[in-house]
């Protein structure tokens, strides 16, 4: 399989046959590509298509917990932000794509 230099072979030896090699590096180059896409990026496009549902779905009055593991009760809504209520008095205003889950409602308690 040398692309570049060619094999030296003893004088009066023939040669071996090799067939069907550029076949079999295809055949792996394509199921390495279909492994690929099966186990990685396709798993991961549904993901990121169900954040982004979960995301589009969530209203005021919605408690969420973000990445930073911050849970609030989501007070306005932004396209870009979002305020969460965490305590009486207390509002934070955080990027609508750092909510990682929608939480049950009432998993906070009365502030």
């Amino acid at each position: 399989m040398s692309f570049f230099i060619s094999d030296a072979y003893a004088a009066g030896a023939p040669a071996p046959q090799q067939g069907g090699g550029e076949y079999i590096t295809i055949i792996i180059f394509v199921v390495l590509i279909a492994f690929f896409w099966f186990f990685l990026i396709r798993p991961q496009q549904k993901r990121q298509k169900d954040h982004q549902k979960m995301l589009s779905a969530i209203g005021k009055g919605d408690e969420v917990i973000t990445s930073g593991g911050v849970l609030g009760r989501v007070t306005e809504l932004g396209d870009q932000f979002m305020t969460l209520q965490v305590a009486k008095g207390v509002e934070l205003r955080v990027q609508r794509q750092s909510v990682t889950a929608v939480m049950p409602k009432g998993t906070l308690k009365n502030f």
